[in-house]
């Protein structure tokens, strides 16, 4: 790794942690939801966020599409309880083949973007039941590349994450 994007881990996750304790405590909230993938990205968000306010503040939500890979939930289901999150299962096939089948020639990206977008309903909704704040996973590396989708994996109230480049 290049010596300019060194960070201290330890410096770093103390400042993450503060950031979301007094975000969340500054919007009048106390509870985080993350979407936990079964990715090193979402996984290190929901331990940020166990830290800063503990497992029973933290709700994680597993969203698998049909053609998902089955290690990418098992993976996320062991992260949940490893934290000792709550944690729930919501798979989104039923609602993107709706918007889907609209349109059966509908290329790929399209189809990654409506699933993308078709978590953040959900994510935004249990938010709300739970009275809690979505939590981004993107990172600084994402966001350069443009690896991320408008309204999808992008909506979030924070982004605890976000100015570290993928390496980091």
């Amino acid at each position: 790794m290049l010596e300019a994007l060194r960070i201290d881990p330890e410096v770093e996750v103390a400042r993450i942690v503060d950031f979301i304790t007094r975000q969340l405590h500054d919007a009048g909230y106390s509870r985080a939801v993350v979407g936990v993938s079964g990715g090193v990205d979402s996984a290190l968000v929901a331990a940020l966020c166990t830290r800063a306010l503990g497992a029973e503040n933290v709700y994680g939500l597993l969203l698998p599409y049909a053609t998902s890979n089955p290690e990418s939930a098992a993976d996320g289901r062991l992260v949940c309880q490893e934290l000792g999150l709550p944690h729930s299962l919501f798979d989104i096939t039923p609602a993107a083949d709706a918007l889907i089948a609209r349109e059966p020639a509908m290329d790929s990206t399209r189809k990654g973007n409506i699933m993308s977008r078709c978590r953040m309903v959900v994510l935004y909704d249990q938010s709300a039941a739970w009275n809690g704040l979505v939590m981004g996973t993107g990172n600084r590396t994402e966001s350069l590349l443009g690896y991320f989708t408008l309204y999808g994996d992008s909506a979030c109230a924070m982004r605890p994450i976000a100015h570290l480049y993928k390496c980091q």
